[in-house]
């Protein structure tokens, strides 16, 4: 006997509709990140979320985090960024096992230089396309399928790199 709680048809069209955002979004924004400012969607985030951090650094592991990003592959990220002198990777003084990434002045100029084209394509593939009903409704959820605000499961942990 199959116990299988099948999706009803509204569940399975929300889940289609969802997978396709999953699978389809990311690749819309990395095609113009890439054509317009020559990063990837991944290399974009590491520097804006270093751009926001306080003193425009994080440890890798909250790196990870904030980016949704496994840290093998937020290491190779962080490397080839490292190559264009937009990031530096040093070892915390008070924990050697511990590495922060920290933003660096071309860093931040790629970051301000890209940050336009982004937020107009982000806005053509989202925005634009909602009301500001639909807009709270995406956020809230957003929110319950995550479990959380952004602001509240992504946070800067300050006193880690405090020194």
């Amino acid at each position: 006997m199959d116990n299988t709680p099948w999706l009803t048809d509204d569940e399975r069209d929300a889940w289609l509709f969802l997978s396709s955002v999953i699978f389809n979004l990311p690749g819309a924004l990395e095609t113009q990140l890439e054509r317009d400012s020559d990063l990837s969607f991944v290399e974009y985030m590491v520097l804006a979320m270093l751009s926001e951090a306080p003193e425009s650094r994080l440890t890798m592991t909250e790196l990870a985090r904030q980016t949704n990003t496994l840290l093998p592959r937020l290491s190779r990220v962080v490397t080839r960024l490292e190559k264009y002198e937009f990031v530096e990777r040093t070892v915390w003084a008070k924990d050697r096992r511990v590495s922060i990434c920290h933003l660096l002045p071309a860093g931040r100029e790629k970051i301000l230089e890209a940050a336009p084209g982004h937020v107009l394509e982000v806005r053509r593939q989202i925005f634009d396309r909602l009301n500001k009903r639909q807009t709270v409704q995406l956020a809230k959820i957003g929110e319950a399928i995550l479990g959380g605000k952004p602001s509240e499961i992504i946070t800067v942990k300050k006193s880690v790199i405090e020194e």
